[in-house]
């Protein structure tokens, strides 16, 4: 049986990953309530030094929302000691009447570790100390769902063997594989056989429309992708081209392919993508 979709708007700036976006408490808290009316499932926040801290953000959304889940999109695991996460996270699911959901990443971005003054561990350190900090949170924080964000095959087969969502980047995994979803779908069934019916996908969707002409707007996967090609970049499973029929008729494709039902836009895209929920709804 296919899960039902859900949808998720990531509260992140078009323009650069170290700008807020929140010009002010009023402007994030009506950002927030225009979310959940618009009928997204997840309100999330990035993690990079520069943006909105995604804790105190999620506790001032949890007070205008009443429904909307409110998650991370996501935590760079290196930046915390798996205690105090804890704890914060304890929190902010108290603040939100148990609206949490934890998203997570091994952490890619070595200057924010250099502005931090955080030591930039090898990929497998990372990785490894991910690992830690989901144990722990899955043996203090039980009833928040964790999940885990990624691209290469070791993320994958952690993040399936580990997270109740899987978080997919969309992003190229070389070698020319024409469908790079079906060969990241692989890897996460090898990784957990039967199980993988368990879990659900999530694909982070940096480009759609904003206008009528059905082209993607690219500002987001140019700004994170700038060695590949427009052409190329249109490719990406991620980038989402046509009407908002168009744009679902894919969704479900993905689905029923995949079984990815879980798709998290950026916030400037929101208003476009309310149409497409309308389709699938």
């Amino acid at each position: 049986m296919l899960r039902d979709f859900r949808f998720g708007v990531l509260y992140a700036p078009r323009e650069s990953r170290h700008t807020s976006m929140a010009a002010s408490r009023a402007v994030f808290r009506a950002d927030a309530k225009r979310c959940e009316d618009l009928g997204y499932d997840v309100l999330s926040m990035p993690d990079h030094l520069g943006s909105l801290a995604p804790f105190p953000a999620l506790a001032a959304a949890a007070q205008v929302t009443t429904m909307i889940r409110l998650g991370t999109c996501v935590l760079n695991a290196g930046f915390y000691r798996p205690a105090l996460l804890a704890r914060d996270a304890a929190e902010v699911d108290l603040l939100s009447d148990g609206r949490l959901e934890l998203g997570l990443g091994a952490g890619y971005v070595e200057a924010e570790f250099d502005a931090a003054g955080l030591p930039f561990p090898p990929g497998r350190e990372r990785i490894e100390h991910l690992r830690h900090v989901v144990s722990h949170l899955k043996a203090h924080l039980p009833r928040v769902p964790v999940m885990v964000a990624g691209n290469g095959d070791r993320m994958l087969r952690f993040a399936a063997q580990s997270a109740q969502i899987v978080g997919l980047m969309g992003a190229p995994t070389g070698g020319g594989v024409d469908d790079p979803l079906g060969d990241r779908m692989a890897v996460i069934r090898n990784a957990v056989g039967g199980r993988s019916v368990h879990l659900e996908l999530n694909l982070l969707v940096p480009a759609v429309p904003t206008d009528g002409t059905g082209q993607p707007d690219l500002a987001v996967p140019r700004r994170e992708l700038p060695h590949l090609s427009d052409a190329e970049l249109i490719q990406l499973p991620g980038v989402l081209a046509g009407s908002p029929r168009d744009v679902a008729d894919t969704l479900r494709e993905y689905r029923s392919r995949y079984g990815i039902t879980y798709f998290t836009i950026f916030q400037h895209h929101a208003e476009f993508f309310a149409k497409v929920i309308g389709e699938l709804r």
